[in-house]
């Protein structure tokens, strides 16, 4: 872990310890994101803040945290276990590496309750955590994948760009995606399914860092001039508008002509832009606002002992160049 992300952990494990002085002894609902750096999660955080202005007179309060860098598996599980150690009344996690992340979590036993948001663990240490809030992300995989099958019915070359090798939320929709275009369960690689190839190198992992997602595309973009189809897993690149725009410049003739199609997850402002830009075919988004402004409710339930659905799905909105809806300008 750096040393920057060791102060980031430090600093708000202090906020919580003073949290409360300054809060008329507020208890805390902790929501640990993967990473300070990812515009997905500043949504959850935006969540967090709408809860906390319309339950001003609740006695708890909503705690937005998470290592600086996504890329910072170990510095998450250091803050979840530092922040259960402190005592929070509740916590919500979204685990980078789900494996990891599990084993902490049946070193330290929390004795409180413990929930997962956005992303989930993995399916055998699922009885670790009381809930999952957030997105069907095997279904997110179906969505993109009945998309590229409507616009490329006859199949092509694709490359999926992934996120953290251990995230459970990623992996569910890579497998989404790929058991539809197959049409059978577990799927491990496309390989001329339904006239679908996943080429040589792919897929790509970007580890959560946004310029490592774009420089890959450019590479895949470059060393196979004939792909039909990119598909962000996650909207990394997107993130990031003046070098997503720069990426896909070189293919724009291919994007315009559908010779090359771009599905992409999440419908972030800038990944709305991209869309009406022409740089993107179809963005399949998650509501991480609502993952946010919801967490504290199911959290504040599970300390009383009340029954809570599992898991809680929070939706998903599709734009086509066909039918934009909401991300319509």
């Amino acid at each position: 872990m750096t040393y920057v992300n060791h102060l980031a952990i430090a600093a708000a494990v202090l906020a919580l310890a003073a949290g409360p002085a300054n809060a008329q002894d507020k208890k805390t609902l902790a929501i640990v994101v993967k990473g300070l750096d990812n515009p997905f999660f500043e949504q959850i955080n935006l969540g967090c803040q709408d809860w906390a202005a319309n339950n001003p007179d609740s006695e708890y309060e909503c705690l937005y945290t998470g290592p600086a860098s996504s890329a910072d598996e170990s510095g998450q599980v250091q803050l979840v276990d530092d922040l259960v150690t402190r005592g929070v009344a509740a916590i919500a996690i979204s685990p980078s590496n789900a494996p990891a992340m599990a084993n902490r979590l049946k070193e330290i036993a929390p004795q409180i309750p413990v929930m997962t948001v956005d992303a989930d663990l993995s399916e055998a240490d699922r009885s670790l955590r009381a809930t999952f809030l957030g997105t069907d992300n095997y279904l997110m995989g179906v969505m993109m994948a009945e998309q590229a099958l409507r616009l490329k019915p006859d199949g092509g070359t694709v490359c999926l760009q992934l996120g953290n090798v251990a995230a459970d939320n990623i992996n569910a929709r890579a497998a989404g995606f790929r058991d539809t275009i197959a049409g059978a369960e577990g799927t491990d690689r496309l390989s001329g399914e339904a006239g679908w190839s996943e080429i040589e190198g792919c897929p790509v992992f970007t580890n959560d860092q946004i310029d490592l997602a774009n420089q890959q595309m450019a590479d895949v973009f470059t060393s196979n001039p004939d792909l039909d189809a990119f598909i962000l897993i996650g909207g990394w690149a997107q993130f990031a508008p003046q070098a997503y725009a720069q990426v896909t410049d070189q293919v724009m003739d291919r994007l315009m002509s559908d010779e090359l199609i771009i599905i992409a997850g999440d419908t972030l402002p800038p990944q709305v832009q991209a869309f009406n830009d022409g740089r993107s075919h179809v963005q399949v988004g998650q509501r991480p606002f609502e993952m946010g402004q919801r967490s504290p409710d199911v959290m504040i339930q599970l300390i009383n002992g009340e029954a809570v659905e599992d898991p809680i799905y929070t939706g998903l909105d599709v734009c086509t160049r066909e039918e934009p809806g909401f991300c319509a300008q």
